[in-house]
């Protein structure tokens, strides 16, 4: 049986691409999810798949570092999925593991250094960028789900005696922004 898995890193991007190669492919069941390559719900959907597999099943990724984003990672899930004397295959063709040679074993460790060169890669990237965002004075993160006047505004209200949850409809917020917020300006305060 041809088993797909497919992943994108974060909620914004799409499967779609990757579940349509996949089933071009003839794989009768996939396995997807939108989380990091690192995270526990990527360990989880490995495991799913892993546990499905059976003896001369062949597992399809449309790119090796779907399964993971370490070489660690990779090398565990395609040890796994040997484990179950099933095979993995790259959709470009850059891997097939059924090909049991010292050629295609040293494809997979290589396969899998640049998967990880490429995560640290976006991490250097990341924290540089992040490094000068901050250095120049901008906003990291989520924005505040308050301006700052109605924050000021809601500040004054909640010390005049309104209280949380009025001023949560109030300003469509959660009761716990609310706090935050009292908190935050009660701080600039002091």
């Amino acid at each position: 049986m041809k088993v797909g898995f497919a992943r994108v890193s974060t909620k914004e991007q799409e499967l779609n691409l990757q579940l349509k190669q996949l089933n071009d492919f003839g794989c009768e069941k996939i396995f997807h999810g939108k989380h990091s390559g690192v995270s526990v719900k990527n360990d989880e959907k490995l495991k799913e798949l892993v546990d499905f597999i059976r003896e001369g099943d062949v597992v399809i990724v449309c790119r090796l570092d779907r399964l993971g984003r370490s070489l660690k990672s990779i090398l565990d899930v395609i040890d796994s999925i040997h484990h179950k004397k099933a095979c993995l295959n790259i959709i470009d063709g850059s891997l097939n593991t059924g090909n049991d040679n010292p050629f295609s074993n040293a494809m997979i460790n290589l396969c899998g250094v640049f998967a990880q060169l490429e995560r640290d890669l976006i991490k250097a990237r990341t924290a540089e960028g992040r490094a000068e965002a901050k250095a120049q004075g901008r906003h990291l993160g989520r924005m505040p789900a308050l301006s700052d006047k109605q924050a000021t505004e809601l500040y004054k209200a909640k010390l005049n005696g309104e209280s949380v949850s009025a001023l949560a409809r109030k300003y469509s917020v959660s009761r716990a922004t609310v706090h935050r917020t009292f908190e935050r300006i009660n701080n600039k305060e002091k």
